[in-house]
């Protein structure tokens, strides 16, 4: 093992005190030894990182009965929120015998000046959470400053917060940890990633994803059936990605009725020979139909950047590219005199504030199990990755500067282009 490099988890201390799951004899107990590589391919060459396997320690690093835990939801709402804070204070409650937990309302504004006041959670509380959507804590974009947090969890004795929310949360929640450690506490920070967009460096899934690609490939099918029901029919679906299109590229796939899958990773012209134009032109002359699925960041080279601004969390707030393709198809054809129907389906707030499915339902309940085993054990700065099927504890540290994308020369997207028959590039007359 001594060859292994491997992404270091930082912990808080020794952990002295006997794991209450000692008494229940069928738990495995995991080493900090046990990793799992980043790439488990073998191509000629020895895996050269590695990342820690999640799961329950033989000693651990708070006392049961004197551990106060929080619980945050930050950023936009998705799948499994409700869901992982019902496993989270189950696990506490039950297995650690933890009583003392908190919910912190609204974000990390809940930790601000006049804030809410938390919500004390138990099993009673949170026991039919699996089958909600949202998160009954309330969420909220942007942070008040590092220190007012960290002062609001000295002043609450919180010792464990775990943060739940996607890759601008787990930043804020790395430089909460950053300041706790600067000022030389004993907090436990825990992130639990919340994506619908998938996008968090080092996980390969996140939760709320696989639910927000069966509901997307239900959008397509309508669209679908919209654009079959006239002649030269368009359905033109938008769905989430920023930055990343994973959900458009796996509903396109699920669902199979997609013509033309448009991400942010590839870039793609509107005129010009094999631009979307007139590649949907050709496919409307020979079936009759089209369907087109854009992730929301995809074209924002359409858009002035500077005029768009950014919202609260810091991001360079986005164009409106599925209105953007509806007008100028629209304007495109009609100018040309070719009679089109175009039926624009954006279920983006459905798909969100959906209730998990039973296979989300799982996951979070997996994952929040694992935050608590990392918590109670004395890791901190750290957060629960699914890494190939694996939990696995990631640092956040790892995540600066990093972003995970659909690669355009990948399995993933060579599989998308098999399906729709698209070119590589929208545009590129020798592709």
């Amino acid at each position: 093992m001594s060859e292994i490099n491997s992404l270091e988890i930082e912990n808080l201390g020794p952990a002295k005190f006997d794991n209450p799951l000692n008494d229940k004899q069928y738990y495995r107990f995991r080493s900090d030894e046990e990793k799992f590589p980043i790439n488990p391919i073998y191509d000629g060459n020895h895996p050269s990182e590695y990342l820690e396997l999640s799961g329950p320690r033989k000693k651990i690093f708070f006392q049961p009965g004197k551990t106060r835990a929080a619980i945050v939801t930050c950023g936009g709402i998705c799948p499994g929120l409700n869901a992982v804070i019902r496993g989270i204070v189950m696990q506490l409650w039950h297995l650690y015998g933890c009583k003392d937990i908190i919910g912190i309302r609204y974000g990390f504004g809940g930790l601000g000046e006049n804030a809410l006041e938390p919500i004390e959670l138990n099993p009673s509380i949170v026991v039919d959470l699996k089958m909600l959507g949202g998160t009954i804590l309330g969420t909220s974009r942007g942070t008040p400053p590092t220190s007012t947090l960290v002062d609001s969890l000295v002043w609450q004795n919180i010792d464990i917060l775990f943060v739940i929310g996607g890759d601008g949360t787990m930043k804020g929640a790395s430089a909460i940890w950053n300041e706790v450690k600067e000022r030389g506490l004993q907090k436990a920070i825990i992130g639990v990633p919340k994506t619908v967009d998938n996008d968090i460096p080092y996980v390969t899934r996140s939760f709320g994803f696989e639910t927000a690609v069966a509901e997307a490939s239900e959008a397509i099918n309508c669209a679908s059936t919209e654009a079959r029901s006239v002649r030269h029919g368009i359905g033109l679906v938008k769905l989430m990605g920023r930055n990343a299109g994973f959900i458009a590229a796996n509903a396109c796939l699920a669902s199979g009725n997609a013509n033309f899958c448009l991400i942010p990773e590839v870039g793609f012209q509107l005129h010009g020979e094999n631009g979307l134009f007139d590649l949907l032109e050709r496919r409307l002359r020979r079936r009759n139909h089209a369907v087109i699925v854009v992730a929301e960041g995809a074209g924002q080279e359409f858009f002035n950047a500077e005029e768009l601004g950014q919202d609260a969390s810091g991001n360079n707030k986005l164009g409106d590219i599925g209105s953007l393709l509806q007008s100028k198809i629209k304007e495109h054809f009609t100018k040309a005199g070719f009679n089109h129907s175009i039926k624009y389906i954006e279920p983006s707030y459905l798909i969100r504030s959906t209730a998990p499915n039973a296979n989300d339902q799982l996951y979070c309940d997996a994952c929040a199990r694992s935050a608590v085993h990392a918590a109670m054990s004395g890791k901190t700065g750290m957060l629960i990755g699914n890494r190939h099927r694996h939990l696995v504890h990631v640092p956040m540290s790892a995540l600066a500067g990093k972003q995970r994308k659909v690669r355009p020369d990948g399995d993933l997207w060579f599989s998308v282009r098999e399906n729709t028959g698209q070119p590589q590039y929208m545009g590129n007359s020798d592709d």
